[in-house]
């Protein structure tokens, strides 16, 4: 290791000191070699986030908390963007058009 000039952020990805990645260092460095190292296929760090948005619609979770943990300026985005892979969704609304006639 570092010895003394490891400082402990509780970071995630941290550098090897310890202190924070820079916005190019994680995708562009750390995040491309990683799955290459285990023979992992290659995905890009957005397409977790899109991963990450769809396990939380698919678990229920208010579209709106999905908009604000990603960011979009609306909510269609959120929607249009991640929902249109969740299995059984037009299954869903269609229930939810019954019950409340």
């Amino acid at each position: 290791m570092v010895g003394s000039l490891w400082q402990d952020n509780g970071l995630v990805f941290p550098t090897t000191t310890g202190t924070a990645m820079s916005g190019t260092n994680l995708p562009g460095r750390y995040f491309r070699s990683l799955p290459k190292r285990v023979e992992l296929p290659a995905v890009r760090l957005h397409d977790l986030r899109h991963t990450c948005a769809t396990i939380l619609l698919m678990v229920v979770k208010h579209p709106k908390y999905v908009q604000e943990l990603l960011g979009h300026r609306n909510i269609s985005i959120a929607l249009d963007t991640c929902s249109h892979v969740i299995e059984g969704m037009d299954g869903v609304l269609r229930d939810a058009i019954d019950e409340s006639f």
